[in-house]
Formats: C-alpha cells, sequence, structure tokens
C-alpha cells in the first residue's frame, strides 16, 4: 500500500498552524484544482474559481480526517467534486426552475432568456447573468414573507397546499399572498430594470 508521507507531513505542519505550509498547500493545489473544477463548469470559470475556494476552505476544517491513504490531491479533488455538483445544484435552481412572474411578459421574457443555448455569445451571457443577479436582488429587497412563499413556490418547488400548510393559513389566503407577492416582485423588478432599459435607448440614440 502506498504510503503518502510528504502528504502527512504537510497535513501534520497544517494542523500545528505553520504559516509556511499553508502557502504550500494553497500554491500547489490551487491551479490544479482550478483546471480539475473547470472540466465540470467549462462555461463559468469565475464559479470554478468560486468552487476552488470553497474547497480548500472545506478542506482546513477537515484537514484532521485524512488519513493519507490516497495523495491529498486525490482527497481534494473528492471534495472538490461535491462542492462543485453543490454549486451547480444552487444555481440551477435559479436558471432551471425561477418563474416568478409568469403573468407579467417583460420579467417572464428575462427569466425565460437563462433557458438560451450555452453558446450564445459573451454580451449575451453577461445579459443573462446579470438579469438572474436583478432577480436574486428584487427577492432580497422583499419583505421576508413575500420573498419566503415566492421561493417556497417558484424555485423550491412546494404547492400552494404546503404553503399554507408552513404558513398555517387557508388556502385562499395563501393564494392572495402569493399574487401580493408576485406583483411586489414585479414593482421591485421594474424598478432595477428601467435604469437599464433608459441607458440602453441613451446608448441606441447617440
Amino acid at each position: 500500500m502506498t504510503s503518502y508521507l510528504d502528504d502527512k507531513r504537510l497535513v501534520k505542519q497544517l494542523l500545528a498552524h505553520d504559516e509556511q505550509a499553508f502557502d504550500t498547500f494553497f500554491n500547489d493545489n490551487f491551479a490544479r484544482l482550478y483546471r480539475f473544477a473547470l472540466t465540470r463548469l467549462p462555461d463559468d470559470p469565475e464559479g470554478a474559481r468560486e468552487v476552488v475556494q470553497i474547497t480548500l476552505s472545506r478542506a482546513i476544517q477537515k484537514l484532521h480526517t485524512y488519513r493519507g491513504e490516497a495523495a491529498l490531491f486525490t482527497w481534494l479533488c473528492a471534495i472538490c467534486r461535491n462542492e462543485g455538483s453543490d454549486w451547480l445544484a444552487r444555481h440551477r435552481r435559479y436558471r432551471e426552475h425561477i418563474v416568478l412572474t409568469e403573468d407579467i411578459p417583460e420579467i417572464q421574457a428575462a427569466v425565460d432568456s437563462y433557458r438560451a443555448p450555452q453558446e450564445d455569445n459573451p454580451e449575451q451571457h453577461a445579459q443573462r447573468m446579470e438579469g438572474l443577479r436583478l432577480i436574486q436582488v428584487a427577492l432580497d429587497r422583499l419583505p421576508a414573507r413575500y420573498g419566503n412563499v415566492l421561493e417556497w413556490k417558484y424555485i423550491e418547488g412546494y404547492s400552494v397546499k404546503e404553503i399554507a400548510e408552513k404558513l398555517e393559513l387557508g388556502h385562499e389566503a395563501t393564494q392572495s399572498l402569493l399574487a401580493r407577492a408576485k406583483r411586489a416582485f414585479g414593482d421591485v423588478y421594474s424598478s432595477l430594470t428601467g435604469p437599464l432599459r433608459s441607458e440602453s435607448t441613451l446608448t441606441g440614440l447617440m
């Protein structure tokens, strides 16, 4: 059985809070892990970088569990694989399942744009990401009760009945709450995108 003595020695130094060992750990592994993560997020280099940063932080927290039964980098890749899957799942919730205002065409068009083919040009990709960011900002600006019911219904996939039970409300009261929350979301989202539309119009006139 292969013994990874150098890796075990480095981990021991890390657990002893050796500053130089931390530098070695990050310098030796960040670029390699980034390439590993990028194979799973080929269209999102920033996402891959975030996954690597999370992976290294998780690894530091879990160093005491490393037993030297595999190379340290192999152990890190296993963590990175899990973190990458979690990252994709979190972001896919918004990109594939969020349908907050299906009865407001302007916002529905913004949501539908996330389903456009991945081979779009960089400008279109940036526009989709900005739209997603604005949706998340709008959710954050809503009263907590509104934000919660919208996320439960359109992101987490709860039925109206399940939401009613969570809130201890009747079915009709819950539907009314969802309707108010959607209208509030539409108002906030429109206020966020209004300046962007105005800027676009001005640009077109120049």
